[in-house]
């Protein structure tokens, strides 16, 4: 016994050799071999997209830069809530997170998600990855963080027990939404009965009539299995999300210019890898859903639009004017061009 204890000890101390870490005075995580290592956290599954998003930006940057810079990648909030991870890369404990919660550092980063403010994911990208999405990213460096790339989390639809063909179908539904003042400032605008809670509360709210509804992305409605508990699943398309990607500005600024463009190229390479992935992947799960019972329906949607006109008057003071019209006006300028 005594052998194989000193065994195990003996090996527990190698892999502990191997894979031991330095920081070097300018913060960079060193790997033994001078590898340099960048912690990259996230909320999702393993079996989510979004985690294989990140594991095509590890792929990215490590075959980019010839396995001088390693990423680690810690899923399903090993490291914290999402909150808790934007705080780590602020302190530049943790180097990177893809997170939906930046709002509590900078509350413009959702003029984004104004109800109907995209009409095609085109429309979005188009803008997140222009100038506008840009500029809504800058305020962000004074909290060390950098945004460099927006990864997707897709337009969110209604899922009840009766089919939303139209605001009127809404009134008094007592949906479930996340808590963010602008889901619920579009809900009651709407004419429903926004409930924030949290998402790990939702199924069993469903299934005990707690909450009639709730919204999200197809991709989470799938995988949460909510067609058990909700009949209709409504093309709403009410809010677009994205995912921003942010590194720690302090790490950023440790790392060589070729450096930096490896890493910012490879996001925004992910970034694309997941926004296809996801629209691909959304057609084959509203299949699924309508295979196993789930109706669809497909609302017009141009009453919703004017329901919900009184939120942009409510969040421009809070956006900035300024900020919201030229994203209207990017908007219809990609509209034009795509028609």
């Amino acid at each position: 016994m005594k052998t194989i204890r000193n065994i195990m000890i003996f090996a527990t101390a190698s892999l502990a050799v191997s894979i031991l870490v330095v920081f070097i005075s300018t913060g960079n995580m060193v790997g033994s071999e001078g590898v340099k290592l960048i912690r990259f956290g996230h909320g999702a599954a393993e079996s989510n997209e979004r985690h294989l998003a990140v594991m095509k930006f590890k792929e990215l940057v490590e075959e980019k830069s010839e396995g001088t810079l390693s990423v680690l990648v810690y899923p399903n909030e090993q490291l914290g809530s999402e909150a808790e991870m934007i705080e780590s890369v602020t302190f530049n404990d943790l180097q990177m997170v893809a997170s939906s919660a930046f709002s509590q550092y900078d509350q413009r980063i959702s003029v984004f998600e104004l109800p109907y403010l995209f009409e095609s994911y085109e429309e979005a990208w188009s803008v997140l990855d222009g100038d506008i999405g840009q500029d809504v990213a800058e305020p962000f460096l004074e909290n060390n963080l950098r945004i460099i790339a927006y990864f997707e989390n897709g337009f969110r639809h209604v899922t009840s027990n009766m089919p939303i063909e139209s605001p009127e179908d809404l009134r008094g539904l007592k949906i479930r939404t996340p808590e963010f003042p602008l889901s619920v400032s579009t809900f009651r605008s709407l004419g429903a009965n926004p409930t924030p809670m949290a998402f790990g509360e939702l199924y069993m709210a469903l299934q005990q009539g707690t909450v009639d509804a709730q919204e999200n992305p197809v991709a989470n409605i799938f995988a949460s299995k909510f067609n058990e508990v909700q009949t209709y699943l409504n093309m709403t398309t009410h809010q677009y999300f994205s995912l921003p990607v942010a590194i720690s500005e302090e790490f950023w600024q440790s790392l060589t210019f070729e450096e930096q463009e490896i890493i910012e190229t490879s996001a925004k390479e992910a970034a694309q890898f997941h926004r296809d992935l996801l629209r691909e992947n959304e057609e084959s799960m509203i299949a699924d859903l309508q295979a196993a019972g789930m109706e669809i329906v497909e609302p017009d949607l141009e009453a919703f639009r004017d329901r919900a006109i009184p939120v942009y008057d409510s969040y421009k003071s809070r956006f900035g004017e300024d900020l919201v019209n030229n994203i209207l006006k990017a908007v219809e300028l990609e509209s034009e061009k795509n028609k």
